[in-house]
């Protein structure tokens, strides 16, 4: 069956009970075959001093208390009470040791492991997760692998833009994709279309044809085959609803769980504001407790629907917040010394990775860079750290930078 014929037959059926029908028919190969990722965005820098690293009794701990978790040593903030009950799932690194302290380039060295360079675009997190994952699967699941929910991330670079981001917001909406012509038509256009691009395909005049090409022939699958219904989080029984909380956040991880239940590769899922200056002490209580529900349902449903040994799970931002609280009772942007938080998949889990000084300011164990991080990310999704791209102007590039992995999680 073509993707004409499958279109066709598929708009012809309710498309929340194919799409309902198609998971349950595929349920064990998705758990068998498929592998995802989950990155929890934290935009804006998240003080990890105040949430993953305490350090009270400190002039830099600030007034939050540390709790006991149900993994053994491991203390989190107070105001995450029911993550303290899923760190079995999870795992600390706490000697996160990163060069960028500015939002937009620490933004781009986390999502890719490499700084910007104006001479190379280099692929994001999503793109080689996309790229790799998909060599080895025979699942088709009809939608674009990289999925960005609530923002857009960071792109494809040299990977091309078939492994762009869909971006759809956090009540599943993706902008643009409504047609305003039927199917028929539309595909009448696409063949004039193809007969031109085709043209440059065969003249080898570059990659930008042949990618759009195939990005558009996955926008009309979306617009009228019944993929999109995945996105739609009201299909949930209202009491998992509830549980991850009626916030953008959680619906964010709602749909991620959704997309990860399907085979999609890598889903990020932001939430932002986090980059507190001021009044630090006054906004983090409301901020922590959205994250507390909305991920610890995430880990929690994953786990109970026998997903999380296949999923992977990476919470981080672009940095850390500075230990030293300034004069306006926030925290500023600081590099050298923060954590982030990994689980799921092939990751150990239950433990912390690395220390800080007492106060906070120094790696007091070997320090961890964004393409350390990444290269235990990879490992652990059985991607070799072998590969070797070759960039747009030549120049082979290797996997995650050539990080080393946290030996610790894999």
């Amino acid at each position: 069956m073509n993707r004409r014929h499958f279109i066709r037959h598929a708009v012809s059926v309710p498309s929340s009970l194919f799409l309902q029908s198609a998971i349950l028919a595929n349920a064990q190969k998705i758990k068998k075959e498929n592998k995802s990722t989950i990155l929890l965005w934290m935009s804006g820098g998240p003080s990890t001093i105040d949430i993953w690293d305490l350090k009270p009794n400190s002039s830099t701990g600030g007034p939050f208390k540390p709790i006991n978790t149900n993994a053994d040593g491991i203390q989190i903030c107070e105001h995450l009470p029911l993550l303290s009950k899923q760190m079995n799932n999870l795992s600390i690194i706490r000697s996160m040791s990163t060069r960028e302290a500015d939002h937009g380039r620490g933004r781009y060295y986390m999502h890719t492991g490499f700084v910007p360079n104006p001479n190379i675009d280099y692929p994001s997190y999503g793109s080689v997760i996309s790229h790799e994952l998909l060599k080895d699967t025979t699942n088709q699941i009809g939608i674009p692998p990289f999925i960005s929910i609530g923002g857009a991330s960071i792109g494809p670079g040299f990977l091309g833009a078939t492994y762009s981001p869909l971006v759809v917001d956090y009540n599943g909406t993706i902008r643009n994709l409504q047609s305003v012509a039927d199917y028929q038509t539309i595909q009448k256009r696409l063949e004039f279309l193809s007969v031109v691009e085709n043209k440059f395909i065969q003249e080898k005049r570059g990659e930008l044809a042949a990618d759009h090409a195939k990005m558009l022939n996955k926008t009309v699958d979306l617009m009228f085959g019944p993929h999109t219904q995945v996105f739609n989080i009201n299909k949930e029984p209202q009491n998992i609803r509830e549980r991850y909380g009626n916030t953008s956040f959680g619906r964010g991880c709602l749909m991620a769980r959704r997309l990860a239940e399907i085979g999609v590769p890598f889903i990020e899922v932001d939430f932002g504001g986090w980059d507190n200056h001021m009044d630090i002490f006054k906004t983090l209580p409301e901020k922590l407790s959205q994250m507390d529900t909305s991920m610890s349902a995430l880990i929690e449903d994953l786990d109970t629907r026998g997903l999380l040994d296949t999923t992977s799970i990476i919470w981080m931002g672009e940095f850390g917040r500075t230990p030293d609280i300034n004069k306006n009772a926030g925290r500023d942007h600081w590099a050298r010394s923060w954590s982030a938080v990994v689980g799921g998949g092939k990751l150990t889990k239950g433990i912390i990775v690395g220390e800080t000084d007492e106060v906070g300011k120094k790696i007091i164990t070997e320090p961890y860079s964004s393409e350390d991080l990444m290269a235990t990310i990879l490992k652990s999704l059985d991607i070799s750290l072998e590969t070797t791209f070759t960039s747009k102007n030549g120049r082979p590039i290797k996997i995650a930078n050539n990080g080393k992995i946290i030996r610790e999680l894999v």
